[in-house]
């Protein structure tokens, strides 16, 4: 059964005027910002820039799908290059250069992703148009990153304060397996801690976007909330996926072929 659209945003009511208006707990936070001398209010409306530039710029883009002849096609580039940005973003945030980070990465992230688009359009929950397609894997994807870049600082943060214990296991016989697993579940538990508090605490302290968008645009409520509830256990499950195998191929790492505590061990920013 797909989900039934809804249209019932006023189209006169958006508008630049609407967007001003939006900037005002921006402005005074960056007022309060100044007057307090915290600094922050750059970084406030950097990333407040940032975000108009991007949204237009994407609004540009699905409207050119919208309007192309091979908007399918275009659709699963789009998707192609969020995963390998997010891969790339991995790479680049991470504090400690693990070998093959980037393969394994690439692996947990689009395997996720792909499971997540075979369940909302293979099922057809949603019919598999561009746009649709754009925006489930955009949602899973943008979800996955930050969690995938902890775990990876959290990996290289457990080794290094464990080198001790890893060189004390590898003179006991320990393989790269067994150190692996050893590291692997204090780094999982805590690089998932964000998004499972998130998913606890859902409908209780606060209502997530897409239930509160289709609420605004004249869903039911039980529709919202079915839908909300399917893009929230694909969430949590791209995110579980991608950390735990990051997680996993990461602490392995830790020790070399040769049975060596890895050279990036303990090399992560304080």
């Amino acid at each position: 059964m797909r989900f039934a659209q809804v249209t019932a945003l006023d189209p006169d009511a958006l508008g630049i005027p609407v967007i001003v208006a939006s900037l005002g707990l921006i402005l005074i936070a960056i007022a309060v910002s100044r007057v307090l001398g915290l600094g922050v209010e750059g970084r406030i409306g950097w990333a407040s820039i940032r975000a108009a530039v991007q949204l237009i710029a994407v609004g540009v883009l699905l409207a050119a799908i919208v309007d192309a002849g091979i908007g399918d096609a275009l659709a699963w580039a789009w998707i192609l290059v969020m995963i390998a940005v997010t891969v790339w973003t991995v790479h680049r945030r991470s504090d400690a250069t693990i070998p093959h980070l980037t393969l394994a990465a690439g692996l947990a992230v689009s395997g996720s992703v792909a499971t997540s688009l075979a369940v909302a359009f293979g099922l057809g929950i949603f019919e598999a148009t561009p746009i649709n397609l754009i925006v489930v894997a955009g949602i899973t994807i943008g979800n996955a990153l930050p969690s995938t870049v902890l775990a990876v600082d959290q990996v290289a943060k457990e080794a290094g304060t464990r080198q001790g214990e890893i060189e004390a296991m590898l003179s006991l016989g320990f393989d790269r397996a067994m150190v692996g697993r050893q590291l692997a579940p204090s780094a999982a538990r805590s690089a998932l801690i964000p998004q499972v508090e998130r998913t606890k605490v859902v409908g209780l302290i606060a209502l997530p976007g897409a239930m509160v968008g289709l609420l605004l645009a004249g869903a039911e409520p039980m529709e919202a909330v079915t839908v909300q509830l399917l893009v929230m256990y694909l969430v949590l499950g791209t995110v579980a996926l991608s950390v735990l195998a990051v997680v996993a191929s990461s602490a392995r790492q830790a020790v070399t072929a040769d049975l060596r505590l890895a050279d990036w061990v303990g090399t992560e920013s304080v």
